[in-house]
């Protein structure tokens, strides 16, 4: 029996899980797939009636569950940020979810704004390091307020978590084709210490797999070539800050947020995955949502846990929906309707 915590979060969150719900639902049962889910009211809504996101323990319950199913995070009547770091942040650390994997992949009939580059181009993943880096949350204020005012974020890179996340990096690429490729991207020529440390651990790591090609780029080289020539890559790894810049561009490239899905992973406890947008509260309980990233999150959800077929049955569908041509705009309020969107997938699978 599979346990997935569904956490729908803010803004159009609920109305994009529904129809992620819908089509779990739909592929289960030709695939005999048996799952079992609790859903949880964290997120703004929440904050505004009892003045936590959370509850404390909510971590410990988390752990009980095979995979995190989330919709989105933001709420307008909140403090900006709060949602994200007890949500998002909390738990991608508390439960150790060290890789951040971004499919960066154009699926047939979406439209893209690089010229002449079609789904054959643009098919790669990128593998971001996912609790270290700025994120950790070290620094601080000298003089605040004040015009001599100095303000610290120190960025932290650990042996280990440089190692683990590299090592992903490479069984991910033996494991996606036969082209099994790893380009690190880093500053190492301005962020020197750090990133020193980056280019060596990928260095010793790569030695253990001579059947993987090396590459290394500059991240404003790679932002560059994702652009120019994306059909280079095959698998990115890459540090937390860089990673989360280079996968919104990737996130474009790929026909826009509301087909992109990430997924937040610990290879041996409970991983979560969603949408890559955000809450979108102007069309909140509108019906006008594009729900495609969250309906992907949901394969790769499956994917990870195992259940190859269902999560080949749902990629497929995406697929096949999006490349007959019924959807000719995928931006939300100009889409057609979210549970119509989810209606046609569940329909494919």
């Amino acid at each position: 029996m599979l346990k997935i915590a569904v956490i729908p979060g803010d803004g159009i969150g609920p109305e994009v899980v529904r129809e992620g719900l819908k089509v779990l639902d739909a592929v289960a049962k030709p695939t005999n797939l048996k799952y079992e889910l609790t859903e949880f009211d964290w997120g703004g809504d929440r904050y505004l009636k009892t003045g936590e996101v959370r509850p404390e323990d909510g971590l410990d319950q988390l752990r009980r569950f095979d995979a995190i199913y989330l919709g989105a995070v933001g709420h307008p009547d909140v403090p900006v940020g709060l949602v994200e770091r007890k949500l998002l942040l909390d738990i991608r650390f508390g439960l150790d979810q060290y890789v951040n994997l971004r499919p960066i992949k154009l699926y047939p009939g979406v439209w893209t704004p690089i010229k002449d580059k079609g789904p054959d181009e643009i098919d790669f993943l990128v593998v971001r390091e996912n609790t270290e880096d700025m994120y950790v949350g070290t620094g601080g204020f000298a003089h605040y307020g004040t015009p001599d005012e100095v303000a610290t974020q120190v960025a932290v890179y650990t042996r280990k978590g440089t190692e683990r996340i590299i090592r992903y990096a490479f069984e991910a690429a033996r494991a996606r084709n036969d082209e099994k490729k790893v380009t690190l991207v880093d500053k190492s020529n301005v962020l020197t210490y750090g990133h020193d440390l980056w280019q060596r651990v990928f260095a010793e790591v790569g030695e253990e797999y001579p059947d993987v090609e090396k590459d290394r780029a500059y991240v404003d080289a790679a932002c560059m070539w994702m652009v120019k020539n994306p059909e280079w890559f095959d698998v990115i790894v890459t540090t937390n800050m860089f990673g989360d810049i280079i996968t919104d561009l990737g996130a474009m490239i790929q026909g826009g947020m509301g087909v992109a899905a990430s997924g937040n992973i610990n290879p041996e406890g409970a991983s979560m995955f969603e949408p890559i947008h955000g809450s979108a509260p102007k069309y909140a309980g509108q019906n006008k949502a594009n729900p495609i990233a969250t309906i992907a999150a949901m394969h790769m959800l499956l994917e990870h846990v195992g259940a190859t077929e269902a999560a080949a049955r749902i990629e497929n569908a995406i697929v096949k929906v999006l490349d007959s041509g019924e959807i000719l705009d995928l931006s939300a309020g100009k889409c057609p309707p979210t549970s119509e969107i989810g209606d046609m997938i569940a329909a494919a699978v």
